[in-house]
């Protein structure tokens, strides 16, 4: 992607990622054009989760370049999440 991508490894189980999923609604607002954001569900495509070593959920990577550049693990408030994306969208 030409635009960094935000991936949600998310679980349909999970209490923590259902709140992440309306948390992740907000931040695609505030960061319309800045970024894609993705979902993967860790129990859909575990090959996926085990190659980026996800081992807690809710967990997001920020890729650029195809490359991980963050991490960030459980619930982030709205207005930290964006913050700490534009500090790396940058």
């Amino acid at each position: 992607s030409e635009l960094p991508v935000l991936v949600d490894f998310y679980a349909t189980w999970c209490g923590p990622c259902q709140m992440m999923a309306g948390i992740l609604t907000q931040v695609n607002d505030h960061l319309k054009g800045q970024t894609k954001i993705d979902k993967i569900d860790t129990d859909k495509y575990p090959q996926i989760a085990a190659q980026h070593r996800i081992g807690a959920l809710p967990t997001l990577v920020l890729f650029k370049g195809g490359q991980p550049v963050d991490r960030i693990e459980g619930v982030v408030p709205t207005d930290q999440l964006v913050t700490r994306l534009r500090g790396k969208l940058g």
